[in-house]
């Protein structure tokens, strides 16, 4: 019988409930701050922003979460989503490591961000929102929402960083295609956006400022909530879908994960696949490695301060302690644009910071060299995002050939590339360059950070 190398669940299988590592933490993790009083945020101070609901889930201590049943319905139009063994790119490596990857670009946008929009969408249903802000980066997340927005008959406005706005289209066509109004950020829509394009015209954009601009918008209209595809505990507790479902099938092959492996902007992917396993090594003693790869144009893990700072460049998102290179920067405009984020998840920047978790940061041209090489091994076109994990796992499994040994490589696939075949051209005619942030803009950045007692 030929060896398996693609591992489907049932319907059935689908996760019900989602994993809340707060309950398992070696050590809780420091309050979110009102970024007025820079003092302990409570549930009301959030509540112009967030539902109710989606408050008391950042919050809760609760280990496992209920998955409502609505939810579930509409997540089962693409999950549980396939586990595959990377057969013929370990071939093209030589390696004896084994190779895995959990592909959440079969979902109906292309990534993975709709496990989390949908949960979002739906707390906002049921406690009476009428209309929904966000920004996006390279597309991703803003498609996801208006989806969701649509699935659930409410109104979206997504704020893209401009670079991705100009530079990937058809994700904004995408976005129009559900019903959300889409504009380039800074636009000229909210008073943070005309206030940076009249001291820069031709300003980039961030999601430092896109995020300003769709929380200004929700607090200026009424039955108006914003939703954040990264970086907030519940964000990433609704991802856990992922790394529970990658669980039972390593069971399937009968393999458990050597080192798990994600790319991070904000945080959502590693997140979603790496929590589930990181309890096994919490609780039941397993020795799992966990990798998170950032672009080296954006290094907030690597190279950013582990500070309170502002969620946003305006200063009018909460404050949270994290990896951060300062709100007040704007990235290169790498093509990685779900990647260019100041800040990390709370969350994994705890978990950085008390060893649990590795960082690592690559710069452009290696990312797009794994990107080619997985297409063409392995047939899937990846978003240059999820490049960033890729590249990992080969030095992985190129680690493993030169040490000789078979352990087995579990990454995150978070989206596939067919909106992002623009940057693969720059790529492929040699137009890509590789750009690694200065240390004197982080340090510059780092000097407006909020003084806060830490």
């Amino acid at each position: 019988m030929a060896e398996k190398f693609k591992f489907l669940l049932n319907d059935s299988d689908m996760p019900k409930l989602w994993y809340n590592i707060q309950a398992d933490l070696p050590q809780p993790l420091p309050p979110t701050l009102n970024p007025i009083t820079l003092k302990p945020a409570t549930p009301d101070d959030l509540s112009p922003i967030f539902p109710m609901g989606l408050i008391m889930q950042e919050v809760s201590q609760e280990r496992y979460i209920d998955i409502p049943q609505e939810v579930q319905d509409i997540l089962r139009l693409w999950r549980p989503t396939p586990l595959i063994r990377a057969v013929r790119l370990e071939k093209a490596l030589g390696t004896p490591a084994k190779i895995f990857y959990k592909y959440e670009g079969v979902s109906p946008v292309g990534s993975h961000k709709p496990n989390t929009a949908v949960a979002q969408v739906f707390y906002n249903k049921i406690e009476g929102t009428k209309r929904i802000a966000t920004e996006t980066g390279a597309g991703q997340w803003g498609s996801a929402l208006a989806m969701a927005c649509n699935f659930f008959d409410i109104e979206c406005k997504v704020y893209m960083v401009k670079v991705s706005y100009q530079g990937k289209p058809y994700r904004r066509s995408l976005m129009r295609m559900f019903g959300a109004n889409v504009v380039a950020s800074p636009s000229m829509d909210t008073n943070a956006g005309r206030e940076i394009l009249a001291k820069d015209p031709n300003n980039p954009g961030s999601l430092g400022i896109a995020i300003s601009e769709a929380v200004e918008d929700v607090v200026t209209h009424t039955t108006s909530k914003y939703s954040l595809g990264s970086v907030l505990n519940h964000v990433l507790m609704h991802q856990t879908v992922i790394g529970q479902e990658a669980i039972k099938q390593l069971d399937l092959a009968g393999v458990s994960a050597d080192v798990v492996i994600g790319c991070v902007g904000g945080g959502s992917n590693f997140g979603g696949i790496a929590l589930p396993f990181l309890r096994q090594n919490l609780k039941e003693g397993a020795k799992t490695r966990f990798v998170a790869v950032e672009p080296l144009a954006c290094p907030s893990m690597t190279k950013g301060l582990y500070a309170f700072d502002y969620g946003d460049t305006a200063k009018m998102a909460p404050v949270v302690k994290m990896d951060t290179l300062g709100h007040g920067f704007v990235p290169p405009s790498i093509h990685a644009g779900g990647l260019r984020y100041h800040g990390m998840s709370p969350l994994l920047s705890a978990l950085h910071r008390q060893g649990l978790i590795s960082p690592v940061a690559y710069a452009q041209m290696p990312v797009f060299d794994a990107a080619k090489l997985f297409t063409q091994t392995e047939g899937i076109i990846p978003a240059p995002e999820s490049a960033h994990a890729i590249r990992a796992a080969i030095d992985e499994a190129l680690d493993a050939k030169e040490k000789g040994d078979s352990r087995n490589i579990v990454f995150c696939l978070s989206g596939n590339g067919f909106l992002d075949l623009g940057a693969y051209d720059l790529y492929m005619d040699g137009k890509l360059e590789d750009y690694v942030y200065p240390e004197s803009k982080i340090h510059e950045a780092l000097e407006f950070l909020p003084q806060v007692d830490q």
